[in-house]
């Protein structure tokens, strides 16, 4: 099978059973997106909904966080794990987005990677999921996957293999 099969089979597998990709993180905006995937690393998606509407309620948004004080946000999410580094992330972003962004969350890639606690991945699925940029968030688990199923060559990380994987991405 041509890699070109293996991409019309694999996309057409995705059509068929999941067509609508979507996040299982609950959010009504950008700023709630980040502050979701920032608490995602290294926890599920359950953990994070429990702990994100008592967090919204105390930090509805960049400007009430980055105020904030690191006890208080230490304490919403300490059941979530690296709670210490993730309190000064989500602090920091919010921060960087009211002091560089006006508070509006940036729509590219390269942008997003400036905020404290936004790397490659989480900034590709915020471009995607919000605003359904071709982005494509690659994990160590993508990286493997892709490229034992052959949807990538000789990718050396995970950055290599989410330029293989991109180009793929269909229009709509």
């Amino acid at each position: 099978m041509t890699k070109k099969e293996r991409y019309e089979k694999a996309i057409a597998y995705f059509e068929a059973n999941r067509p609508f990709a979507e996040t299982e993180l609950v959010y009504q905006k950008p700023y709630e997106l980040i502050v979701a995937v920032i608490l995602s690393a290294q926890c599920t998606d359950v953990r994070v909904n429990l702990i994100t509407p008592p967090f919204f309620r105390k930090f509805p948004d960049e400007n009430v966080l980055a105020k904030a004080k690191e006890k208080d946000v230490f304490e919403l999410i300490k059941s979530c794990s690296y709670p210490n580094n993730k309190t000064k992330n989500l602090i920091g972003m919010a921060r960087t987005l009211v002091e560089n962004f006006n508070g509006i969350v940036p729509d590219d890639v390269d942008e997003l990677q400036k905020l404290p606690g936004v790397g490659r991945k989480t900034a590709n699925v915020i471009a995607s999921v919000v605003f359904n940029k071709p982005a494509m968030a690659v994990d160590t688990h993508v990286f493997r996957v892709s490229a034992r199923i052959g949807l990538t060559t000789n990718a050396k990380n995970p950055l290599e293999a989410e330029k293989q994987l991109v180009k793929h991405i269909p229009e709509g």
